[in-house]
């Protein structure tokens, strides 16, 4: 069992890792301990490399994304938390993204591997309330969705992102005729 000060440590850690890279991309393992309060040993034993440190922020940030799925169908229309969901996912894709340079190829397709599951599992929950209540096509398939939707996090970020009119194309192909 994991002491609660080690939980706390690894907490403090990835929150402070988030927000370094988020700032800088080039930020340095020392810079990560020193922000997040722990020696080099502690940050070191928890993450014995930086790309298993940045691994670890974004299987967080992902693991955050899909617990949200709960909360935005409770209080959404599925097509619209389909749309603030997807907004997110695209986020955390472009920080992935971005930090390509310092993740080698095998690390990408790591967590390319880990979240793959998950992420399907929280879009096919959000196209099921869908087709659930009529708003979504019945062959609304999650790896269709999944893959148009990678396209997004490419769309050029900034004044002229295209992400959320392309993301309103992709819905609207989604929706059922009663819907358009």
């Amino acid at each position: 069992m994991v002491r609660s000060d080690a939980r706390e440590n690894r907490a403090r850690i990835l929150e402070a890792a988030r927000q370094a890279f988020a700032e800088d991309g080039e930020t340095s393992m020392n810079q990560v301990a020193q922000r997040s309060g722990v020696g080099a040993g502690t940050l070191y034993r928890n993450f014995p490399t930086r790309e298993a440190l940045v691994l670890a922020v974004y299987q967080r940030e992902v693991e955050q994304i899909i617990d949200t799925v709960a909360g935005l169908l409770a209080t959404l229309p599925p097509l619209e938390a389909l749309r603030c969901w997807t907004t997110d996912l695209v986020a955390a894709m472009r920080k992935k993204h971005g930090l390509g340079d310092a993740l080698s190829p095998s690390a990408h397709q790591t967590i390319t591997e880990q979240t793959y599951g998950p992420v399907i599992a929280a879009i096919t929950q959000l196209l099921d309330a869908g087709k659930r209540d009529g708003t979504i096509r019945a062959d609304a398939d999650p790896g269709d969705f999944l893959q148009l939707t990678g396209a997004l996090w490419r769309a050029a970020s900034g004044p002229r992102d295209r992400s959320q009119p392309m993301l309103g194309l992709i819905l609207d192909g989604l929706s059922t005729e009663q819907q358009r």
